[in-house]
């Protein structure tokens, strides 16, 4: 279920999300590399209510305009929406950032098969590879041990009903602490798995994250 409609812009009039890489909207970057995964079963893009700037008629690609304020509000009226569309409380379900627009067919196939036999459920993530400091005052007021630090990326892979169920109890503190899946997971109590993903599949959020992406995808092509 990629998520649009709530990223950033990029100083243009267009959304992040529909801005042109590689002379395709990056949230159709994204809707392809789901498409090529034969275990995806539907794809659910969730956008804004008043969002005009995507319309798709593709077999399987539904596309809900139930997007929130923020991205845990998104996903929650995402996932109410895949609930009323006949999707069981068991079934798995990938979440994505369309501003991941470098994500692999590959990659979500390597979550898949080390989410799929998991009691919880996990997310791709890739042990953080600087050294970290802490900041006071503009200076460093100390160096963490980066060992067993790793960077959050997305998918994030959890069964509909415990990932709804972790939203829902969430909900009344507006989401508070919630800054992806795994995070109202673990507040839930659980603790996801961790899969190793690719430096390649970051978040296009700062204007040269743009050109590098651009970059990566023609070299791909």
């Amino acid at each position: 279920m990629p998520c649009a409609g709530q990223g950033a812009r990029s100083g243009s009039a267009t959304p992040k999300q529909y801005q042109l890489l590689a002379g395709t909207p990056m949230v159709l970057h994204t809707l392809a590399a789901f498409q090529a995964v034969s275990r995806v079963r539907q794809v659910w893009i969730v956008v804004a209510p008043a969002d005009r700037f995507l319309t798709l008629d593709l077999p399987g690609v539904h596309l809900a305009r139930c997007g929130g304020s923020s991205r845990a509000e998104t996903v929650y009226n995402g996932l109410k929406a895949l609930r009323e569309g006949g999707a069981a409380d068991m079934d798995w379900v990938l979440v994505h950032d369309a501003a991941r627009c470098l994500i692999t067919p590959q990659q979500i196939e390597v979550l898949i098969d080390a989410g799929e036999h998991d009691p919880i459920g996990g997310l791709l993530a890739l042990k953080l590879p600087d050294t970290l400091k802490v900041e006071v005052a503009g200076r460093v007021a100390a160096t963490l041990d980066r060992e067993d630090k790793w960077l959050a990326q997305t998918p994030q892979m959890f069964r509909l009903g415990a990932l709804l169920a972790a939203l829902q109890a969430q909900a009344d503190s507006q989401f508070a602490g919630v800054t992806d899946e795994s995070s109202a997971m673990e507040l839930a109590g659980h603790s996801p798995r961790l899969v190793p993903g690719s430096a390649q599949n970051f978040k296009v959020t700062y204007p040269e994250d743009f050109g590098l992406a651009e970059i990566i995808l023609r070299s791909r092509a």
